[in-house]
């Protein structure tokens, strides 16, 4: 055990992860009795009520109901997964049909990330989703700027992630096809491999000055980097809602239907794991450390995955407060290890 609170001695700590392992498997509030009988910690069961009676006056357990057992409170979950869970591995044999079922998705990177998306759901019976890398950390691979007329065009900028954005523009000065083509190769060559996050506007200058083009080429120009590093939340891929009908805690259909209106609106649904993009380890939110109180009953799990050098991604799922959290968290691990060795391989058109 690792950072167990000081109130917690050795057989408060123990209990408490008896009760969140015994709640977890059967969704049962957890009672004195159930603790004796099930496994051995060696006390009657007066001294395992008394203890639990502590633990829930510290608010590590809730009582549900006067008469019931008592369930894991959000602290009590919390400490749990960051001091008393034993991590586990994922199993070779589940390791190996991740690595087949993405290995058999085409080399686009659209289909890639909807087999992990589907896969993880299905694998975990949750809720899974998939966040694109945010712009800012895509590189640039090429831009194309396309004639129009003696004073428009149109720039488009691919990345690294198979994205494009699309600027048109308006000249002063007369320009052209030729012109185009040559400033498309003079910004390629310079911006090639650059993060977006990193394109200043002295790289576009610099373009436009090699070619002798007008300034006011540079000014127009400048706005296709701005607009492919633009602020738009990243693309998520999500799927397993159905699987929340087999829990327990959804039965309630106004709370399902408040999780799957925020599963199918990408901004909230991102908004959840925002504050872990760009983080290099596993994170978990708990309940109420969601922010909403219409998911308070859920907990998310996200794991980062790599596209390239420095773009991640996060892999994430979302379900009951009352989940295997050393089961899914190896599976998130284990599955965003091997999406970031397919992505190696994907096509980007």
């Amino acid at each position: 055990m690792k950072n167990v609170p000081g109130a917690l001695d050795k057989r408060k700590a123990y209990i408490l992860a008896t009760v969140v392992y015994e709640y977890v498997a059967t969704a049962e509030p957890v009672g004195s009795n159930t603790l004796t009988q099930k496994y051995n910690l060696g006390v009657s069961s007066a001294t395992i009520r008394n203890e639990m009676a502590e633990l829930e006056a510290l608010g590590y357990l809730d009582q549900p109901h006067a008469s019931a057992g008592r369930i894991p409170s959000d602290a009590g979950y919390r400490t749990y997964v960051d001091a008393l869970m034993q991590p586990e591995q994922l199993p070779v044999p589940e390791r190996r049909r991740i690595q087949d079922e993405l290995r058999e998705a085409s080399r686009e990177l659209d289909d890639v990330i909807e087999t992990t998306t589907r896969l993880l759901g299905r694998l975990s019976n949750n809720v899974a989703f998939v966040v694109t890398p945010p712009t800012e950390s895509h590189a640039f691979r090429h831009v194309q700027m396309i004639w129009l007329s003696a004073q428009t065009g149109v720039a488009v900028v691919m990345t690294s992630m198979g994205t494009a954005a699309q600027t048109m523009f308006e000249l002063q000065n007369d320009v052209t096809p030729d012109d185009l083509t040559r400033l498309s190769n003079a910004l390629n060559a310079r911006l090639g491999g650059k993060l977006l996050g990193e394109i200043k506007d002295a790289d576009v200058a610099a373009a436009v000055a090699e070619i002798g083009l007008n300034d006011d080429v540079r000014v127009a120009v400048m706005n296709a980097p701005r607009s492919a590093r633009s602020s738009e939340t990243p693309h998520i891929s999500s799927a397993g809602a159905q699987n929340l009908l087999d829990q327990p805690e959804f039965h309630d259909l106004r709370k399902l239907r408040s999780i799957l209106n925020i599963v199918e609106e990408q901004k909230t649904l991102y908004d959840l794991v925002a504050d872990s993009m760009g983080k290099e380890s596993a994170s978990v939110k708990i309940g109420h450390e969601l922010g909403s109180d219409d998911i308070m009953e859920c907990s998310v799990v996200t794991v980062p995955y790599r596209f390239g050098e420095h773009a991640i991604g996060m892999l994430a799922i979302l379900g009951p407060r009352r989940m295997p959290y050393a089961r899914l968290m190896a599976l998130a691990s284990g599955t965003a290890e091997t999406l970031s060795e397919r992505l190696s391989d994907v096509e980007i058109k």
